[in-house]
C-alpha cells in the first residue's frame, strides 16, 4: 500500500504542475531527487533552444512544422528552453517561457544495487516525467505561437539571439541546437532589413559591420542553428498568421541567407539550415 501511495504521489505531483510555466530554471521535477537516489542522473546529451519571433506570420502548416520538430526532440536525456521575443521597446523583450530537463533512465549497472520498491517508484516517476515534460514544453510553445501579432512593428532579432546565447553557452549538453522560428528580418535601431514592405537586398559586408559596431555577436558555443520562416513579410490587412505574398527574388533571399550564415559563424555557431520559409529536413 505504501509503494502504491508513493507512486500515485509521484504521478500526482507532475499532474498538479501541468499548467505551470515557470520560466528560467527547470520546470520538470527530478525523479532522482524525488526518490532520494544517491546516484547522479546521467549527463544531458542534447539541449534544444527554441526562439520564437512573434512578428513572423506563420500559417497553420508552418506552425505544425514547428510543433512537430520541437515535440520530436523532447525526449529523455534532452533539455529544452522555449522563449519568445519581438522588440524590447514594445515590451516584447526576450522571455523564457519554459525550460526543463528530461532525465535519462538509471543505467542498468546501477539498478541491481537499488531495492525493488524504490526502482518501481522511480520507473513510474520517470514515465510521468516524460509525459509532463512534453506537455509543459508544448504549452510553452503554444503560448509563444499564440502571441504572433502584426502590430509588433519592431523586431530585435540579433539582440535576442545574443541574449539567448548566454544560456546556450552555459549549457553542459554535448550537443546544442538553436531553433530560430523567425522571418530573420531585423528591424531595430541597428538596421532594417525591410524596404517598401518587402525584404531589402542587403549589402552583407555593410550589415555585418553594423552588427559588429553595435556589439551584436553572441557566443553560441558551437551550437547547430536551424531557421524556419526566413523572409516572411506581414500582410498589412490580416492577422499575424498570413504572409503578404509579395515576390522575394532569389538574389535578395540569398543575401539574407549569407548575412545570417556569417552572423552565426561569428557568433560561434553553425547555420545548418535556412528555411525560407519551410525546413527541408527535420531539426536534428
Amino acid at each position: 500500500m505504501k509503494l502504491l501511495s508513493k507512486n500515485l504521489l509521484s504521478i500526482a505531483a507532475f499532474a498538479l504542475c501541468g499548467t505551470v510555466l515557470a520560466g528560467t530554471d527547470n520546470d520538470v521535477p527530478s525523479c532522482y531527487a524525488a526518490n532520494k537516489l544517491q546516484a547522479n542522473a546521467p549527463a544531458t546529451t542534447t539541449e534544444l533552444f527554441v526562439l520564437v519571433d512573434q512578428t513572423t506570420p506563420l500559417d497553420a502548416t508552418l506552425q505544425a512544422s514547428v510543433r512537430d520538430n520541437v515535440g520530436r526532440l523532447i525526449t529523455p536525456g534532452h533539455a529544452y528552453t522555449i522563449a519568445s521575443f519581438s522588440s524590447f521597446g514594445q515590451g516584447q523583450y526576450l522571455q523564457v517561457l519554459s525550460a526543463g530537463t528530461l532525465e535519462q533512465p538509471l543505467p542498468g549497472s546501477q539498478r541491481d544495487s537499488i531495492g525493488a520498491r524504490v526502482l518501481q517508484s522511480f520507473d513510474a516517476c520517470m514515465k510521468g516525467q516524460a509525459d509532463f515534460g512534453r506537455r509543459t514544453a508544448a504549452a510553452a510553445l503554444h503560448k509563444a505561437l499564440s502571441g504572433l501579432n502584426p502590430d509588433f512593428a519592431k523586431s530585435d532579432v540579433m539582440g535576442s539571439i545574443k541574449a539567448i546565447s548566454a544560456r546556450v553557452r552555459s549549457s553542459q549538453a554535448n550537443h546544442k541546437i538553436v531553433f530560430l522560428v523567425s522571418d530573420m528580418l531585423e528591424h531595430s535601431g541597428i538596421s532594417s532589413f525591410y524596404a517598401s514592405k518587402n525584404v531589402r537586398r542587403l549589402d552583407v559586408a555593410t550589415e555585418l559591420k553594423k552588427a559588429e559596431a553595435a556589439q551584436m555577436f553572441g557566443d553560441l558555443a558551437g551550437a547547430r542553428v536551424f531557421v524556419l520562416g526566413a523572409g516572411l513579410v506581414q500582410s498589412s490587412s490580416a492577422a499575424g498568421t498570413q504572409d503578404s505574398g509579395v515576390y522575394r527574388d532569389p538574389q535578395t533571399m540569398n543575401a539574407l541567407r549569407q548575412f545570417w550564415t556569417q552572423y552565426v559563424e561569428r557568433s560561434q555557431g553553425k547555420l545548418e539550415q535556412f528555411g525560407a520559409p519551410a525546413l527541408l529536413v527535420p531539426v536534428q
